[in-house]
């Protein structure tokens, strides 16, 4: 899935990764780009949201990444249906999705199989996705991801 493509452009030192971050307001984006970065996370503020309460994070391009509060079970289902709006996105198809399931530390987190049973990500067919447990606050399921896919050191940050 993901991984392997992204273990593949860690082979390939030269190629520039680009990831697309998206989430609903107060999904931990910034948190998480930050620690995707090795940044300090004691100060971040909230980031304006777009009338919709839907805001593009940042853009890094090329892959996608959606982050989810797991903990605000009331939007899942907002969630689930601003995630189905950018999979039908034409310029976006065929990219590769990965789904934080943020804010695990949080004793009320749904865990990653219920949101992905949820989101009905089993029905995804027209490109690889994967889900993964995370807290950007204390970057457990983050800095995994990093270590395995290698994707730090291949990582050139723009914040938008």
């Amino acid at each position: 899935g993901l991984l392997s493509i992204l273990r593949k452009l860690k082979s390939a030192p030269d190629q520039e990764v680009r990831i697309l971050l998206l989430g609903l307001d107060n999904a931990g984006k910034t948190t998480l780009l930050k620690q995707l970065a090795s940044e300090d996370i004691s100060h971040i503020t909230p980031t304006q949201v777009t009338r919709s309460g839907f805001y593009i994070s940042k853009w890094l391009g090329g892959k996608k990444i959606y982050v989810i509060d797991s903990a605000d079970r009331k939007r899942f289902e907002e969630t689930g249906q601003e995630l189905a709006e950018l999979l039908e996105e034409e310029k976006l198809s065929c990219v590769p999705v990965l789904i934080f399931a943020n804010k695990q530390d949080l004793l009320t987190a749904a865990p990653a199989s219920e949101i992905a049973e949820g989101l009905n990500l089993h029905t995804i067919r027209d490109r690889v996705w994967q889900i993964q447990s995370c807290s950007a606050l204390t970057g457990e399921g983050v800095q995994n991801w990093v270590v395995k896919t290698g994707i730090s050191r291949l990582m050139r940050l723009d914040y938008g």
